[in-house]
């Protein structure tokens, strides 16, 4: 089940807010916890058991560590974490890598390469990693150890971040889970993130989807049909996780937590630096707090920050996927942060926001045509076109596909910026009519409301990418 499906707006999310609002608050975490259990069992019931697996493996080993330390045992407190950690992980590990880690090791020595299909279980990196903060959170000292299982398994099941995060550390949402207070305010400002995400993932992921979808099913393609659909995938992919995630941080919001902003106008960036500040934010902050950070992050002097860097966008990279395109994404993206830190970073600030701006696109762009790509061959097929190696820079293809979904571009690029925002709120409060105000405030989230669904009552094209991760 996903966020953006009839079933899910109609069925599933009154049902669960009737129950939640209706129940004395002893009980609201009970209600939460069976409705994330029935969400994720929605899509494949075998799952359930892993992802329970992971929150008592995380649950267990996070009493056995505050045990420890309340013994004055470091050095078995320390054994703890590492153990509790690597049992958490052991299902991401064999479900997202094993295939991945046997059928490199095949090839490597020449031998047939095995068929091992694992299907991969919805939001498990998200769920373990949030399950491994846990843990390390609780060794720190940062937060109490949870005694309630029940409250814990809901912290790792909440269906609202279940399936594609934003991952939500425990010391975020420890208080919340017990002393939480909901109010209609809340709910009402829910339903407007909701809203506002259901339409970027239906009304613009959707729709510029199926033109990166066209000119993918094409047998070939100029330079140019080739960056017009790139660029359309890198519109789909941030209206797709940007909306999934506002859709995230609405229904938290409906139900008493607060989520942390997952997305802040990525493509406003003027320096690769700053669009990875602003994109999939609560995945670079769990990269930084427990694997750079830890590692010495830039302690240790040039080479060994250098080494750090390279470490985490390998395993950014690495955590995306398991393939090799996903390898060499992270570390594309460590090569440029790397260049941006010692080489670029005073030369940029001589260049004019514009041209930053344009250097920074060009190499996020370049950087979604590894990510997007089914394999290495694939990638490399791409990049070559992109740069006219193919001898073709411009066809009747390309000139069709930019007249036909100009205005749907003009959207995307207006959708992704401040510009809209403001000009609400400029509007809004330019008006002094109190009804009419509250009419215009409203009446845009309810045009989007109808409008999504009207767009899923009508199209079967409803694809989610991060369901992949």
């Amino acid at each position: 089940m996903v966020f953006s499906s009839l079933i899910f707006l109609f069925c599933f999310l009154p049902t669960v807010l009737a129950a939640y609002w209706l129940a004395p608050k002893r009980f609201r975490n009970a209600v939460l916890l069976a409705a994330s259990l029935v969400f994720y069992a929605w899509g494949g019931p075998q799952y359930v058991p892993i992802m329970l697996f992971c929150a008592a493996a995380a649950f267990a080993g996070g009493k056995c560590i505050a045990f420890s330390l309340q013994g004055g045992r470091e050095k078995a407190a320390r054994t703890g974490l590492a153990v509790s950690v690597v049992v958490t992980l052991l299902p991401l590990v064999f479900f997202k890598y094993f295939a991945f880690v046997a059928e490199s090791f095949c090839a490597l020595f020449g031998l047939p390469s095995p068929s091992i299909p694992i299907p991969l279980p919805a939001g498990i990196s998200f769920y373990s990693f949030q399950a491994v903060s846990y843990l390390v959170d609780v060794y720190r000292g940062e937060v109490c150890v949870q005694k309630n299982p029940f409250d814990f398994c809901t912290y790792i099941a909440l269906f609202p971040q279940l399936v594609a995060g934003p991952i939500v550390r425990y010391s975020k949402v420890e208080r919340q889970l017990s002393m939480r207070t909901e109010t209609v305010t809340d709910v009402a400002e829910g339903i407007r993130c909701f809203v506002i995400g259901l339409g970027k993932k239906v009304l613009l992921a959707n729709n510029i989807g199926l033109l990166w979808e066209s000119a993918q099913a094409l047998a070939e393609k100029s330079a140019a049909t080739a960056w017009i659909a790139l660029a359309a995938y890198t519109f789909q992919i941030y209206f797709d996780f940007s909306g999934y995630s506002d859709m995230a941080v609405g229904l938290g919001r409906m139900f008493g937590f607060s989520f942390p902003k997952n997305f802040d106008f990525p493509y406003c960036s003027k320096s690769v630096t700053e669009f990875w500040r602003r994109w999939h934010i609560s995945l670079g902050t769990w990269f930084r707090e427990y694997v750079y950070i830890p590692l010495g992050g830039n302690r240790g002097g040039t080479t060994k920050t250098v080494w750090n860097i390279l470490v985490v966008w390998m395993l950014t990279g690495i955590w995306h996927g398991a393939r090799w395109n996903f390898v060499f994404w992270g570390l594309y993206y460590g090569a440029l942060l790397l260049l941006e830190k010692f080489v670029l970073h005073r030369a940029l600030e001589k260049i004019p926001a514009l041209l930053r701006h344009a250097y920074c696109m060009f190499c996020i762009m370049l950087g979604w045509a590894f990510f997007a790509c089914g394999s290495a061959s694939e990638c490399t097929t791409l990049v070559k076109t992109l740069f006219g190696a193919d001898g073709v820079p411009l066809d009747a293809q390309a000139v069709f596909f930019l007249r036909n979904n100009a205005v749907l571009f003009l959207l995307c690029l207006f959708g992704s910026t401040h510009i809209p925002m403001h000009i609400g709120n400029r509007l809004c409060d330019r008006c002094k009519n109190p009804a009419l105000r509250f009419i215009m405030q409203n009446g845009f989230f309810v045009a989007v409301l109808l409008l999504s669904v009207a767009y899923l009552v009508d199209s079967s094209f409803n694809p989610f990418l991060y369901f992949q991760f």
